[in-house]
């Protein structure tokens, strides 16, 4: 009966269940991407603001099924100075005006 109890506990979780720090790091691009795309929103002009969506979602696609971990970091250290950089941007933009 136990060995019953226990194989059917084991069985809820997937195949494929991420580790703690696969989480983790799958939460900070999942919260990257949305604070890109909130950035975006901020664009004045329709067509950059499509170009840049486009631009970030199709990045984002490529890379969805990245594993290696070392390139996933140093994909998210990019993505953020990207999104850094447009901040930038969008505050010196707001400046001028």
């Amino acid at each position: 009966m136990f060995a019953t109890i226990h194989v059917m506990a084991s069985s809820r979780l997937p195949a494929a269940a991420l580790t703690l720090k696969q989480f983790i790091q799958r939460q900070k691009v999942l919260s990257l991407y949305r604070n890109m795309m909130r950035t975006i929103r901020q664009v004045p002009d329709e067509g950059d603001r499509k170009y840049l969506r486009d631009w970030a979602r199709d990045e984002f696609k490529r890379n969805k099924n990245s594993t290696n971990q070392d390139a996933i970091r140093m994909m998210i250290t990019q993505a953020n100075m990207h999104h850094d950089e447009l901040q930038s941007s969008l505050a010196l933009a707001n400046v001028k005006k």
